[in-house]
């Protein structure tokens, strides 16, 4: 956890004495895991890199007598206190350092040369490159020395740092880690390994970091891939583990391999559910919330929301509230019942009629001449955003929002509305992948209930905000599945209008969202921090001005 320095080195110190019990000459941490990898800008502050040096301190003085295991460790240290060359004139304040730490003395250090700048990554703006590999030496069981070649993330995607440890006799490459997960990333990071210990011709292990911090998540699903790019072993997604490899000697070729226990490849949907699920744990939890609280309307967003709050937090720690407009429908209030029935959750209604009616008498005189539209749509959402923040300034709860990343693209919120809350789950998740997940959770049943959690209707519905009457979404926008697949070319791939409409899709839609996702920038900064699934969510990775003239 990000600023948890004594929590953070107690559970290294932990790790470091279950993995001497068990025999390892190595343990790996993941990146920067002495103080959280995405510690943001703690790391301009003197007085963090001196409480990190402390723990480090710490770390040391309490695995001093587990004699021969070399401990790397992931941390910061201030640029003036390298002592070796860098790549920089202009000294960022820190350096990305893993530590080998030996019987209670640092005994290496290595700074991580290529610093990444893109997406969620912001590294140029703390950290100063190193520019040398670093190589430290451990015996096995008969004494014999083998050589271990250090890398830290970023460096194990280019040629040279591998190269560059392998030519100074690294005989295994080690590569610590905090890389986030996206759909479709984990298989990636493995195919990049492959392709360097192939290249290198030496085995390569690389430890992940696990755990949820703000909007990234990070899977875990460490692994090990030998000179041949085969997989010699992988540990669990989404879950802290101590994962033993053992290096043997490659018979009759020389050099060596590494064994450990194979996890089975997760499902994508699968792979999708548990990091949602654990951005939604780590949240609420690492940030002291005692629970959660959200708006059930009936409809599949929320339904999916509650679904992954359950699987997160459990039942107790979850509160649902039904508002129901004059415009909600029969059916939405019987299916939300039905699934808070079946979640186990406290559910509540809270008619907002009388507050609706109170708020267009105060307006009236003001809105006199002006016909109904969707200032009388919104002031329903911002009646129901108020009363959650009621019950969340109450009883402390977090309310989670349930808007997805279609709405999120196109505007089609409320803000002050829908979109008032603390933590929005699947804001990086469009609609067509939200019915996805909503089936794929139907099909697993953790708890062994034999009871799908969302009724079958909500799946089946067309979807509605129910904030006017006979109202569907695709009254005012196109086909979610035409939708979607603009929103990712457009916003997730960088693909421009004509591109798109290249690609076959018709040119007043592609008009139509690239305009919505244009005029709508205001919105979406105002927006609860999510869970980010894609390789490019609406959060760090898209920065577009508000006030701007251009036209794609």
């Amino acid at each position: 956890m990000v600023g948890d320095l004594a929590g953070n080195a107690q559970k290294i110190i932990d790790a470091a004495h279950a993995a001497y019990a068990q025999g390892a000459r190595v343990l790996l941490t993941p990146e920067l895991a002495l103080c959280g990898y995405a510690a943001e800008d703690l790391f301009l502050r003197p007085a963090f890199i001196a409480a990190c040096d402390d723990a480090l301190k710490t770390v040391a003085e309490k695995t001093c007598g587990l004699k021969g295991l070399h401990l790397v460790v992931g941390h910061p240290m201030a640029s003036s206190q390298w002592g070796r060359r860098t790549r920089s004139v202009a000294q960022a304040p820190c350096v990305n350092v893993a530590s080998v730490v030996l019987e209670g003395a640092v005994v290496q250090r290595y700074a991580k040369r290529e610093l990444p700048n893109y997406q969620v990554f912001d590294e140029r703006r703390y950290f100063v490159p190193g520019t040398e590999p670093c190589v430290f030496e451990v015996p096995d069981d008969a004494g014999q020395p083998h050589r271990i070649g250090l890398l830290i993330c970023e460096d194990a995607w280019f040629e040279q740092p591998a190269a560059d440890s392998v030519a100074a006799g690294a005989e295994v490459l080690v590569v610590i880690n905090a890389s986030p997960f996206h759909a479709g990333k984990g298989g990636e990071r493995e195919q990049t390994m492959r392709e360097r210990a192939l290249a290198t011709g030496v085995p390569l292990l690389y430890a992940h970091l696990v755990g949820g911090q703000d909007e990234i998540v990070f899977e875990g699903r460490s692994f090990a891939v030998n000179p041949d790019g085969q997989l010699g072993a992988r540990a669990a997604s989404f879950k802290e583990e101590l994962l033993m490899v053992e290096a043997q000697a490659l018979p009759g070729v020389g050099g060596l391999q590494l064994i450990g226990n194979v996890a089975a490849e997760p499902e994508p949907d699968a792979e999708l559910w548990h990091a949602l699920v654990l951005g939604v744990r780590d949240y609420v939890g690492k940030n002291g919330f005692p629970g959660v609280v959200l708006g059930l309307s009936g409809g599949i967003d929320s339904a999916l929301v509650l679904a992954i709050a359950v699987d997160a937090l459990g039942a107790s720690r979850v509160r649902t509230v039904m508002m129901p407009s004059p415009y909600t429908a029969d059916i939405s209030w019987i299916d939300a019942r039905d699934m808070a029935q079946r979640m186990g959750v406290r559910y509540d209604e809270v008619a907002i009629a009388p507050e609706f009616e109170s708020f267009l008498s105060s307006l009236q005189p003001l809105f006199e001449g002006k016909p109904l539209d969707a200032t009388e749509e919104n002031i329903q959402a911002r009646i129901r955003g108020t009363l959650l923040m009621g019950l969340s300034n109450k009883h402390g709860s977090l309310v989670l929002t349930t808007g997805n990343k279609s709405e999120m693209a196109t505007g089609y919120c409320t803000l002050y509305g829908d979109m008032a809350g603390g933590f929005a789950v699947i804001k990086d998740v469009v609609k067509t992948r939200v019915f996805r997940l909503a089936r794929w959770r139907n099909l697993h049943d953790p708890y062994g209930t034999g009871v799908n959690p969302i009724p079958e209707r909500i799946i089946t519905r067309p979807p509605s905000a129910e904030l006017r009457p006979d109202q569907t979404d695709q009254d005012s926008l196109p086909p979610y599945e035409v939708l979607d697949a603009i929103v990712q070319r457009y916003m997730e791939d960088d693909q421009d209008p004509a591109q798109i409409v290249a690609a076959g899709y018709d040119r007043a839609a592609v008009d139509q969202v690239v305009r919505l996702i244009r005029i709508n920038e205001y919105k979406r900064r105002q927006a609860a921090v999510g869970v980010r699934v894609t390789h490019r969510s609406f959060g760090k990775d898209w920065r577009y001005p508000i006030t701007s003239k251009y036209r794609a």
